[in-house]
């Protein structure tokens, strides 16, 4: 008998994986929430652009994920709702301190 009859086993390591793919697709898509923030002044507009595609990228791999492994089609949905949330709020606070701190910024322009 399983240790957990409730979960088949592959549950956490799909919500895992769906995650870490959304915080994989934003990190290529752009910068780091840090960049974003240090250089928020002149480039919030354009690192947010790239946050936005990254994102609709990875919404796109999860929802593919889903319909291709739908033994695992809640958890990878859930990972991939959890780790977009978590991206998307670590990027507009990057943004609002950048813009609201004007630093010294990691470029010279």
């Amino acid at each position: 008998m399983p240790v957990n009859p409730i979960n088949n086993g592959g549950d956490g390591v799909a919500f895992l994986v769906s995650c870490g793919l959304v915080y994989e697709c934003v990190a290529k898509a752009c910068s780091s929430p840090q960049t974003c923030e240090l250089n928020a002044e002149k480039r919030a507009e354009t690192l947010m652009k790239w946050v936005n595609i990254g994102s609709v990228e990875a919404l796109g791999i999860v929802a593919l994920a889903a319909y291709i492994e739908p033994k695992h089609r809640n958890a990878i949905i859930a990972g991939g709702v959890a780790g977009l949330t978590i991206t998307y709020l670590e990027y507009i606070y990057a943004k609002q301190c950048g813009l609201a701190n004007k630093g010294a910024t990691t470029e010279d322009w």
